[in-house]
């Protein structure tokens, strides 16, 4: 897959459990955001967020991530924990987009697909200092573990589609080469299903499962039929 987060279809049931997630994660660590961030390369995306009017985001928004210096994109890149007391005390942070949305403390992961790649972030913002407590980062990591979980599922059952959905193409075709194939019995020419002859080499080379039925092809037939009268103008 190009873009496997992006390819991913998250069933809407799974979506609900999502939501859940995020609003015991808000309520339990008595923060105004939580969200589960996705990636769209280049984009991220606002996947779930808190039942909140505390927060500016909403499920959809999206922002360019690369080069941003927005919390999630430093998670992503280097795929480990971020914490940022407070972004107006670090030079570092100070400027960064979610500043602006007063949200100036961070805590986030990763959350990786099975093949190790990027997914996107659970994190939680603030409006005010906070270094956050062991407890929230154990239940972050729970609920991280729970949404990974989730994501095997739909990514396996997303590649196993796809090995499925080759699979039918190839029986089909086989079951298509086994039916009867009908090959000139003098020359050994092969009709196609488009009633067109070819050299039995050429034929054979593309459908190797192919079975056989005898017949003539017209070339063959105009001749046998050419000899057959003047087989019969010989006096006996």
């Amino acid at each position: 897959m190009k873009n496997d987060a992006a390819e991913l279809i998250v069933p809407e049931e799974t979506v609900a459990k999502w939501q859940e997630i995020v609003d015991i994660l808000a309520q339990l660590s008595k923060v105004p955001a939580a969200l589960i961030m996705r990636l769209r390369d280049p984009d991220i995306e606002v996947f779930i967020s808190n039942k909140s009017e505390e927060h500016p985001y909403h499920a959809g928004d999206t922002e360019r991530l690369w080069g941003s210096g927005l919390y999630c994109e430093t998670v992503i890149s280097s795929k480990g924990k971020l914490l940022v007391f407070d972004a107006l005390a670090d030079e570092r942070w100070k400027n960064n987009p979610d500043v602006k949305h007063k949200m100036i403390s961070y805590l986030g992961f990763p959350i990786l697909l099975p093949n190790g790649k990027p997914f996107g972030t659970i994190c939680v913002l603030d409006k005010k200092r906070n270094k956050y407590s062991v407890t929230t980062e154990r239940l972050m990591l729970q609920f991280r573990g729970i949404v990974e979980s989730h994501l095997e599922m739909i990514y396996m059952n997303h590649v196993l589609g796809e090995k499925n959905k080759r699979l039918t193409e190839y029986l089909m075709e086989i079951q298509a080469l086994r039916g009867m194939v009908t090959i000139c019995s003098n020359c050994k020419s092969i009709k196609d299903n488009n009633g067109v002859w070819h050299p039995i080499e050429h034929y054979l080379i593309k459908h190797p499962e192919a079975e056989f039925s005898h017949g003539l092809c017209p070339k063959c037939a105009e001749i046998y039929s050419s000899d057959s009268d003047e087989d019969s103008k010989q006096p006996h």
